[in-house]
């Protein structure tokens, strides 16, 4: 496989990357910007399949609208019509594979969903460990660029292996203890993840979402997913009643 110096460059990265002991929805989180880079794309959101509740969540994302990401976990993903046939492939595979993109245009997930951030040509990657989802990658390109081809699926196929694993590794040793020393919830349906109690002990130290950021290394956008994440679990809408959680 040719790769210019860059794209090794950033193949190097993502390879360290899976080699850390993370959590699963930072791995997740962390990967996006270098999908992006590696296969020169536009837009990446991720999910965890639950098999339970029968819905994709834990979401992360790059270049994609809060709002309209909120759409697709309450009401498109239930009206999505590649997400679940790409899912079963088990490996990499683009969209147009399983459906002619002249008939995913007609579409209303196309048309009142992916239109409305940009998204026109995508790839998934699903990774499992048996039978149990560990999550997906879903990159997408602009309009103006091509469609994803046989190379892309290369490389995608390429980080497969090294992906389970790392997602495998961080399921089996729950959730690691963060820089700072929170330790993990053992709490169940609302339990937060480390990088959430994270996010939530410098929310009630006053820091805004920019601040969160810099302190933790990471996006904006990425802080306010996670602001999202710990209102759903803990039923709480504003920034007050995040900073007033009890954490363990």
């Amino acid at each position: 496989m040719l790769l210019s110096a860059s794209r090794r460059r950033t193949l190097s990265q993502l390879f360290g990357l899976l080699a850390e002991n993370l959590h699963e929805c930072e791995i997740r989180e962390r990967i996006g910007a270098l999908m992006l880079d590696l296969l020169q794309a536009d837009h990446f959101a991720s999910y965890v399949w639950n098999a339970g509740s029968q819905r994709f969540g834990a979401g992360v994302r790059l270049n994609m609208d809060d709002a309209n990401l909120a759409r697709y976990e309450a009401w498109y993903q239930y009206r999505d019509p590649i997400t679940f046939r790409l899912q079963a492939r088990r490996h990499a595979a683009a969209v147009s594979e399983v459906m002619p993109h002249a008939e995913l245009r007609r579409t209303e997930f196309f048309n009142d969903f992916l239109r409305r951030d940009g998204l026109h040509w995508g790839i998934n990657l699903h990774a499992f460990d048996g039978e149990r989802a560990l999550g997906d990658l879903r990159i997408w390109r602009a309009r103006h660029r091509r469609d994803f081809d046989g190379h892309d699926k290369a490389l995608l196929d390429l980080i497969e292996p090294a992906l389970v694993a790392a997602l495998r590794r961080a399921a089996q040793s729950g959730h690691a203890v963060p820089p700072g020393g929170i330790p993990p919830s053992t709490a169940p349906e609302d339990a937060l993840s480390a990088r959430e109690r994270e996010v939530a002990w410098h929310v009630a130290q006053g820091l805004t979402d920019k601040q969160i950021a810099a302190a933790l290394g990471i996006e904006v956008s990425s802080v306010r997913t996670y602001l999202r994440r710990i209102c759903d679990k803990r039923g709480v809408r504003h920034r007050a009643g995040i900073a007033g959680l009890r954490l363990p």
